[in-house]
Parts: structure tokens; C-alpha cells; sequence
């Protein structure tokens, strides 16, 4: 079972760390607000109330054991970067970080932080996405230019084989399974036959995806 430790119970914050219990995890929620831990003490493994600015109270929280902490604070640009040098000074491993602003960003890649994230622009991202290819069903960028998608197979698309609308896309796109009801079928055979409201799960380049999604529409 991983282990996580998330600085920050915000609106970001508290949905991540939900979310990681859900999906299994051990979570270690902080946050200087007391009403927010005690908001959220029940719901994840542990919650305590700690000053992300204070070295000796991240210290205290053996943090050095989760496999990774993510820095969640909110729009307070100093609370953040000084958590995060804390956290490097203590020998934190694996440390990803919520950036509010380029500026933000430019420092934390100094830092040497593991991942940087932008909720405000992966979610217009993603957005975008579905406004302009609704069959899109969800999208994750892998970075380097890859990512994966999951797209509805439309009706009339009934009977066709999986290589009837793979040729002449600018680079390679890899089937990696079809969700079909309940089953969950593992890198088809390109002689694979679809059923409409199956739907692809799909790695490629995004120039490529956005080539094939109206063909599945």
C-alpha cells in the first residue's frame, strides 16, 4: 500500500487526498487550519494540524517515510516555496507541488521538485478537449507529446474492424484496450471487431488522436 502525505486541505488538497483513500492509499493530511483537519480527520488515515513554514513541526511528521508529499497550498506563493525548501533540507525524496503562476513554476524547477502541476490549466486542457471531440470520454497527457484517451465507438461503427480507420494518421496509435459492458479487453487484434458503445482506450501522439476521434464519431 503507497503512502502519501498531502501539505494543504484546500479545495485541491482535500479532493486529491479523498480521492487517494478511495483508490486504496494511506494518507497523511496537514494543514495549519484546524477547521479543515477536523473537517477531514475522519475521512483520511491521518490528519494533523502543522505550519507547512515551520522545518521542526515537517520534521516531527517523519515524512522522509511516504512515498511521496505533495505540496497543496493554496495561492500563498511564500508558504509554498518555503515549505518545499523544508522539505528538500529534510531529505524528502519524491515531491510534487500545486504552482498557481509561471513564476511559481520557474522557481519550483530550481527547487528540483519531482512534478509540478496546474489544475487550473490541466483542467482547460481537458476541457478543451471535450468541447472539441465530445466522443472524447477522457484524456491524460503522458508528456513528451503522448497521451492516452478513451473514445466512445458511435453506431454506425457497428461490425468494423479496429484497422478500417488506423491508416494514413501522422504517427502510430496503439490500441491498448476495449471497454465493452463489463469486460475489459486487453490490446485487441487490429482484426478486432467493435460494437457500437464500446469504448477505445487509446496511446498516441495528440496530432494523431485528434485525426482519428471524428472518425469514431
Amino acid at each position: 500500500m503507497t503512502q502519501f502525505a498531502v501539505i494543504g486541505l484546500g479545495r485541491f488538497g482535500s479532493s486529491a487526498a479523498l480521492e487517494l483513500m478511495k483508490l486504496g492509499h494511506d494518507v497523511l493530511g496537514i494543514d495549519s487550519n484546524r477547521k479543515l483537519v477536523s473537517k477531514y480527520a475522519d475521512s483520511l488515515t491521518q490528519a494533523v494540524i502543522a505550519d507547512a513554514t515551520d522545518e521542526q513541526a515537517l520534521a516531527e511528521l517523519s515524512l522522509q517515510d511516504y512515498d511521496v508529499v505533495l505540496v497543496a497550498i493554496g495561492t500563498d506563493l511564500q508558504t509554498s516555496l518555503l515549505c518545499v525548501v523544508h522539505l528538500k533540507s529534510l531529505g524528502i525524496k519524491n515531491i510534487w507541488v500545486k504552482a498557481s503562476s509561471h513564476p511559481q513554476h520557474l522557481i519550483l524547477n530550481r527547487l528540483g521538485v519531482d512534478r509540478i502541476i496546474h489544475p487550473e490549466e490541466e483542467m482547460g486542457m481537458r476541457t478543451a478537449q471535450a468541447l472539441s471531440y465530445p466522443m472524447v470520454e477522457d484524456y491524460i497527457s503522458l508528456g513528451n507529446g503522448q497521451s492516452i484517451v478513451e473514445i466512445h465507438v458511435s453506431d454506425q461503427l457497428q461490425g468494423a474492424p479496429i484497422e478500417s480507420f488506423m491508416n494514413n494518421l501522422p504517427s502510430p496509435i496503439y490500441v491498448i484496450a476495449v471497454k465493452r459492458r463489463s469486460e475489459l479487453l486487453i490490446q485487441p487484434e487490429v482484426s478486432f471487431s467493435l460494437a457500437a458503445k464500446d469504448i477505445l482506450v487509446l496511446l498516441g501522439s495528440l496530432t494523431a488522436l485528434k485525426t482519428l476521434a471524428p472518425r469514431l464519431a
